[in-house]
């Protein structure tokens, strides 16, 4: 079904009756407007995708309205109409941004494939960021790795919510066990994959600046508020809005956050009109929700009403059959990533991988399998490979006669030689394994010359 919206701005009713009709039957959401300044207003508190702009309108003219349109939001597109045999305004209105001009009378047959041609370009690009992040398209929940009970059951609630694209639904789970891949299912699972998934960390955004990221703003609306930016809700219309970190977010903001939620419209800072989205929240925190809002600390309406569908992930402690699998999947993906030839791990290398806590979960798993594949210059993954904190305390780090002889410096000096050797040299891949970047590491070999 066609979900676009299309804006016949046309001073002869007679025509606006006809044009209705037609894309009406196409399934296009039609609004209309006989004047420049009625255009402009819908334009302000709809979201219209495309726009067919007679030249000669009344209050303004079309390239006025093709001007202010464009200055409001470039990526609307606007066929001209036009009865008149001079070329010239229409080739002035491609050369301002106007996608096409069409020379009345036209044959509706025309319209249609104009507005089709149209509409595809406008989605290409849509199109192509979301092929991008589906290459698994077919089965994207299956990026989901693990057999243990409680990644099966995760995988199962994906699907389950994936039939439910309006339903919000909270993610929760420690730092590092994958919460933005399931988010990232659900999205490809559902119908709404064809159209935008949008993504925030609310952490990473200032206090002041997230209202705004969110909502957008009209021109004007603050100091430095010099044009009009449309927010990432708007931005996210049809698709999907994916808030990680939700939980850092202040308490004033929450209910707006609700409201849209509920409503699926919002007001732009600034805006004096609604604007109607439709829009699915997945919502992601490593915070325990439910204390928050016990402390008063996020506002238990709006957390009620995201976990309306709740998916937690257990931690990889939890999930000791999947330790042993992950690792050589993430060990076959750093021998083709490093073109390394790595077949096994070690028996106690295997030992060492079970027995630890993991508290950065996944990910930390992840990174100790990139690091070891980097290291390893065998074709099996040994314990010597892996972390220290990784190894048990069966021997002192520095032995007892070495302690009070060797500076910290001299010490660290020679850990960053090991690294180097390990790595022939590579700064780039030293810098990884010793979890700082390249610039630290030059100055450090600066400094110990």
């Amino acid at each position: 079904m066609n979900h676009s919206k299309v804006l016949i701005v046309e001073d002869h009713e007679d025509l606006i009756f006809t044009l209705k009709g037609v894309l009406k039957k196409e399934g296009y959401t039609v609004f209309t407007a006989n004047n420049g300044e009625d255009a402009v207003e819908i334009i302000h508190n709809e979201l219209i995708d495309l726009v067919l702009l007679d030249l000669k309108i009344p209050k303004m003219s079309g390239l006025e309205v093709l001007q202010k349109i464009k200055e409001y939001d470039p990526e609307i597109i606007i066929i001209m109409m036009t009865a008149t045999k001079d070329a010239r305004p229409a080739i002035e209105a491609l050369k301002m941004g106007a996608y096409d001009y069409l020379m009345k009378p036209f044959e509706l047959d025309e319209l249609r494939q104009l507005l089709k041609n149209a509409l595809e370009t406008h989605q290409l690009r849509r199109e192509v960021s979301r092929l991008r992040l589906s290459q698994e398209k077919i089965r994207p929940v299956h990026t989901i790795y693990g057999e243990s009970p409680g990644i099966q059951k995760v995988r199962q609630l994906i699907r389950i919510v994936a039939e439910t694209p309006r339903t919000s639904v909270l993610i929760q789970g420690e730092s590092g066990t994958g919460k933005e891949l399931v988010a990232n299912a659900i999205f490809e699972c559902s119908v709404r994959s064809v159209q935008p998934f949008v993504k925030l960390n609310c952490a990473a955004i200032p206090e002041n600046l997230l209202e705004s990221e969110l909502f957008g703003h009209e021109k004007g609306a603050f100091t430095d508020a010099k044009s009009m930016k449309k927010g990432l809700f708007e931005l996210a219309d049809g698709g999907t809005l994916f808030l990680d970190e939700i939980s850092s977010m202040r308490l004033n903001l929450q209910p707006k956050i609700l409201r849209v939620i509920e409503n699926q419209t919002f007001r732009r800072i600034g805006g004096t009109s609604d604007i109607k989205i439709d829009v699915r929240v997945i919502a992601a925190t490593n915070t325990d929700l439910a204390e928050m809002v016990r402390n008063k600390e996020f506002r238990d309406d709006l957390y009620y009403r995201l976990k309306v569908m709740e998916i937690i992930l257990p931690p990889l402690r939890e999930r000791t059959d999947d330790i042993l699998l992950l690792s050589k999947l993430f060990l076959e993906q750093f021998n083709r990533e490093f073109h390394r030839s790595i077949h096994k791990l070690a028996p106690d290398t295997e030992e060492l991988l079970l027995g630890y806590s993991w508290p950065g979960n996944v990910r930390e798993l992840k990174n100790v399998m990139e690091r070891g594949v980097i290291l390893c210059q065998e074709n099996t993954l040994k314990p010597d490979h892996l972390p220290i904190e990784l190894k048990r305390d069966t021997e002192p780090v520095v032995s007892n006669d070495f302690l009070g002889k060797i500076s910290l410096g001299e010490m660290e000096k020679r850990h960053i030689l090991e690294v180097l050797k390990k790595v022939n040299g590579n700064k780039s891949q030293a810098a990884k394994v010793l979890d700082i970047s390249r610039s630290t590491l030059r100055e450090k070999l600066k400094l110990y010359e």
